[in-house]
């Protein structure tokens, strides 16, 4: 077993509650996370519990000086999270949020519970919402999906996951001897999902790109000819940022005879935002047969909370909504009390950025993810970029506070970067010359072989002895 504690972000480091402040100069006690690294069924399997030295919550304190004390106490505390924040942020580069926000203007409005539960498009008799913003920002997606007003229904979610078991709920409705088809390289709450609504669900294979496998595809939906099919299509896998093929995952659907027998959900996340904007991209629209599309809201967008929207047909949701005279409103949600401020949050940055803004971003994303596959290709790294990404994907470091350091998210043999609003071309160069230079302390200064990942990201991207001649570095 190895247990893995953070390393240091600033210094000085203050913690401490009831005791006093402790100002700890040098690397800091792992105060945030201890992660036990373990075996189950021969896999390594990571569990943690967030360690609580000097953040337990106590009784105030009756006595008026111990109370001032207290509340320096606190005081400092939350000056040293917040230098531990600014540091974290800093160092963000494995998971897809857009870190580049400010939204002081709206900060007047954290002294409200601003709740929109119940039915976006209707006022329940709980009056402090934000149902103005969230429907405003409901139109614009979708405007950007080809449904007019009258034809869609949708609400912004607490995070994608939300979104995702929105639309498999729906087509689960719609469907309910149906089996769920998605990708191995779906978001894990697809699969939640299924067990959720105790739906069958079959795992298709994917190309060593991430894509659905649609030869696969075929194969099984063949297996099951007298069961509609709810598929889950990627725009954008979690790992690889790979793009599933719509258009021919519809074609194999009525070549198989599948015709009006099947809902289609688009887990968006990230790219479901991104793909309106590159003109090579294939169109997600609602004028091909798809039943519902998803993305979160504090990921391209950006946003302090975790947020996202889901859009589905009109006269899907008709099969979810329940009339609920205690609110005096009508829901079709899953969560049915939703943040109200998240809203505000959208509709203030599209309004600020617009179609064009977001355009030039989408555009300095996908160059800077080139530059940076590019420049650890020159350095020696195996690193592939799919078509149309901005998730930079390589071999994955073999020191777990380098990995912890920078907050990459690993699978396999592989990690990855997710080249976001936020980073810049400067952040990239300092990330990848730290990489060469510990990557050669990590074997010592000897000379060592480039581990072989040709099956996570293609022979023609894996720079190791077998597949290319000058993959001996020192």
């Amino acid at each position: 077993m190895v247990v893995v504690a953070p390393t240091a972000g600033d210094r000085p480091h203050q913690l401490g509650l009831g005791g006093g402040v402790r100002v700890v100069d040098g690397p800091a006690p792992p105060v945030e996370l201890l992660q036990v690294v373990g075996e189950t069924a021969g896999k390594q399997v990571a569990t943690a519990r967030v360690l609580v030295e000097g953040f337990a919550v106590l009784e105030p304190p009756v006595d008026a000086e111990e109370a001032a004390e207290r509340a320096d106490d606190v005081a400092a505390l939350l000056a040293a999270f917040g230098n531990h924040l600014h540091e974290r942020t800093a160092h963000h580069l494995g998971y897809p949020y857009n870190l580049d926000f400010d939204f002081s203007v709206l900060a007047q409005f954290q002294n409200f519970s601003i709740n929109n539960l119940g039915d976006p498009f209707i006022e329940s008799n709980y009056g402090v919402h934000s149902r103005q913003f969230e429907v405003a920002v409901l139109d614009w997606f979708a405007r950007l999906w080809d449904l007019q007003q009258d034809e869609y229904w949708g609400y912004i979610t607490n995070c994608g996951t939300e979104g995702n078991l929105h639309g498999l709920l729906v087509g689960r409705e719609i469907f309910p001897d149906g089996i769920i088809y998605a990708s191995r390289e779906s978001h894990y709450s697809v699969f939640k999902a299924a067990r959720m609504y105790r739906v069958e669900c079959v795992k298709i294979d994917t190309l060593v790109s991430g894509e659905m496998n649609c030869a696969d595809f075929k194969s099984k939906l063949l297996q099951n000819p007298g069961k509609p099919a709810i598929v889950n299509v990627n725009i954008g896998t979690t790992v690889k940022g790979a793009i599933d093929d719509l258009d021919r995952i519809i074609r194999t659907l009525e070549k198989c005879g599948f015709k009006d027998r099947f809902y289609i959900h688009c887990d968006g996340a990230l790219a479901g935002l991104m793909m309106p904007f590159i003109k090579q991209a294939p169109k997600v629209t609602f004028k091909k047969p798809i039943g519902s599309v998803s993305v979160s809201g504090h990921k391209f967008i950006g946003c302090p909370v975790p947020c996202g929207i889901v859009i589905t047909r009109l006269e899907h949701v008709k099969v979810l909504s329940t009339d609920i005279e205690y609110l005096s409103s009508r829901d079709a949600t899953i969560m049915g009390s939703r943040n109200g401020h998240a809203p505000m949050f959208l509709w203030y940055t599209l309004n600020k950025k617009g179609y064009k803004g977001i355009r030039k971003e989408v555009q300095k994303c996908l160059r800077n993810a080139h530059y940076l596959a590019n420049r650890l290709k020159e350095m020696g790294v195996s690193a592939s970029l799919n078509a149309l990404s901005n998730t930079v994907v390589f071999e994955r470091p073999r020191d777990e506070a380098f990995v912890h350091r920078w907050q990459l998210a690993c699978e396999g043999s592989i990690t990855h970067v997710v080249v976001m609003p936020n980073v810049s071309i400067e952040k990239l160069d300092g990330f990848v010359e730290e990489l060469v230079a510990k990557r050669s302390s990590w074997h010592e200064g000897k000379e060592f072989s480039v581990p072989c990942v040709a099956k996570d990201m293609g022979a023609e991207n894996c720079l190791c002895s077998q597949h290319n001649k000058r993959s001996r570095i020192a």
